[in-house]
């Protein structure tokens, strides 16, 4: 093996074994596997929850992550987002020609224990390579399968008025720590991302009989985007108060500096909950006694959409007044996960 891949690892001859035997096996766990060209899988009997996603996150790796810890949580938390446990993964990798072997090591052995993390075992993947300068080192796409445990289907149809709001911790912590990587921040106190699984909070909610009407991840587009997708979808209107935000300080202050809103700024361990009212203050119980409680706070409600009026976000200042909350028109940190 040389120290760097090469076209030839994916050329499907000895050194593309030889790259999956002694590179990749790692992925899969003990004992390891005979690999073929689909995995078996044994599932319990109900319904099952499918999700897919890709990741080109630069830089790979950034203070609390990386991108293999990125790719496989994100999708393990895709598949919380539909109440379900996640259990199986499938990793696709790109390389690029000229990758270094040290780095893919570590990025496997970030994917494995994250997928330990998350409960969940990586069964299948595919490998490619590509020419120098056509993937920016290494992308990586993933599958994931689940089992849904939610009583009820959780969905935006769901969403009813007079529902409470709640995220279940601080917001904006993935994005500044992106930024302040890529650009050479010397943040003080450091920002690490969020990125950690949400399987967890979720089956403590359920357990608790908590019945969430709705939940999202609070990825690209942050919580803003997150709020005005589901009042679009539920033809409600959504009341935030600004005031409620968890926002810790290093990222007030950064947001501040830059201009920035927290509301905007990607998170990779953070959701929005929409559940019935009377089940507010028993989910916030939940979610503050688990071990690593993460800040959950009740920021608002669902309200009946007024007549005439289109489904709509809206913000309530400290100043007393109320504004429109608007999604992003376009990036404000491409490529965050």
């Amino acid at each position: 093996m040389t120290e760097r891949i090469q076209l030839a690892h994916g050329g499907g001859g000895s050194l593309m074994q030889e790259l999956i035997r002694t590179e990749l096996l790692p992925l899969y766990g003990e004992p390891a596997p005979v690999l073929h060209d689909a995995a078996s899988l044994a599932m319990p009997p109900g319904r099952l929850a499918f999700t897919s996603d890709s990741y080109v996150v630069q830089p790979l790796e950034f203070p609390g992550g990386d991108i293999g810890r990125l790719a496989v949580v994100g999708t393990a938390n895709d598949l919380a987002m539909a109440g379900a446990r996640p259990r199986h993964l499938s990793v696709a990798l790109i390389l690029e020609e000229g990758l270094p072997l040290e780095l893919l090591r570590r990025m496997v052995a970030s994917m494995a224990a994250a997928a330990s993390a998350c409960g969940l075992s990586i069964v299948t993947g595919d490998t490619k390579v590509v020419e120098r300068g056509k993937a920016d080192r290494l992308f990586i796409s993933t599958s994931g399968i689940g089992a849904i445990e939610a009583a009820e289907p959780i969905t935006p149809a769901a969403i009813r008025p007079g529902d409470a709001l709640l995220v279940s911790g601080d917001l904006g912590r993935h994005g500044v720590a992106i930024l302040a990587a890529r650009h050479g921040l010397d943040l003080q106190p450091p920002v690490l991302s969020d990125c950690a699984p949400l399987w967890p909070q979720v089956a403590a909610l359920l357990e608790a009989g908590v019945s969430p009407h709705c939940l999202r991840d609070l990825t690209r587009g942050g919580l803003a985007s997150a709020l005005v997708e589901l009042a679009e979808a539920s033809g409600l209107e959504f009341a935030v108060q600004e005031e409620r935000l968890p926002v810790i300080e290093p990222v007030a202050r950064t947001c501040e500096l830059l201009g920035f809103e927290p509301l905007h700024l990607a998170n990779e361990g953070r959701f929005l909950a929409v559940l019935p009212a009377e089940q507010l203050e028993r989910a916030l119980a939940v979610l503050g006694a688990l071990p690593d409680p993460t800040g959950a706070a009740w920021i608002g409600t669902v309200r009946p959409r007024p007549a005439g009026a289109a489904a709509r976000v809206l913000l309530a200042t400290a100043l007393g007044t109320e504004r429109l909350l608007l999604p992003l028109s376009g990036e404000l940190l491409p490529r965050i996960c």
